[in-house]
């Protein structure tokens, strides 16, 4: 009967570790856009951004440590289900950059966007207040290019102000990260 206990005991032990393992994973398995259904306002990218738009951001390094300041003026246009986003940043050592998305919603509502530093699609979905996008871009650093994927979240906080923050990995390993605040400006 001892015997019976203690295997018994052995395998409850075995299972509590393996179902503990399964919650912590669970746990690590981060949030999904569709946490964000019911959340308002209910951001629409192409009624958001159409028009001017400015934002100011940072890239910080994995440690935390702020290396890059920018400001950004966004300039949308709309026509039908395209939305094209030309981006006109300024960084705090004084050299600029422009990037111009063209994104196009899906019959789903989801966004598929191309931009010339960003390799293929980037693919967004939204709910609720966010829209959480993925895509690989060709990042200058120095004299070299090199690929990090980009895991970007947006959130809509009113009418005319949106939060993005955005992970950087290459191979799989967080190297930064991005912050933006988006004012949109009054009509």
């Amino acid at each position: 009967m001892g015997a019976m206990f203690s295997s018994l005991r052995s395998g409850l032990l075995r299972w509590s570790g393996v179902l503990s393992l399964a919650w912590l994973l669970g746990g690590c398995a981060g949030q999904q856009v569709s946490d964000y259904a019911g959340k308002t306002p209910v951001f629409d990218p192409a009624r958001f951004f159409q028009g001017r738009t400015e934002a100011w951001g940072m890239f910080q390094k994995r440690g935390g440590e702020v290396a890059r300041r920018f400001h950004v003026v966004v300039t949308g246009s709309v026509a039908g289900d395209t939305l094209t986003l030309d981006e006109r940043f300024r960084y705090d050592d004084g050299q600029t950059q422009t990037r111009v998305w063209t994104l196009v919603r899906q019959s789903d509502g989801s966004w598929r966007g191309r931009a010339g530093d960003v390799i293929g699609e980037a693919l967004g979905q939204t709910a609720g207040n966010a829209l959480h996008w993925n895509y690989t871009l060709l990042l200058p650093v120095d004299d070299k290019q090199y690929e990090v994927q980009m895991d970007d979240w947006m959130y809509q906080m009113d009418e005319r102000t949106l939060v993005n923050r955005t992970s950087m990995r290459k191979f799989g390993v967080e190297v930064g990260q991005v912050t933006l605040f988006f004012r949109k400006e009054q009509p």
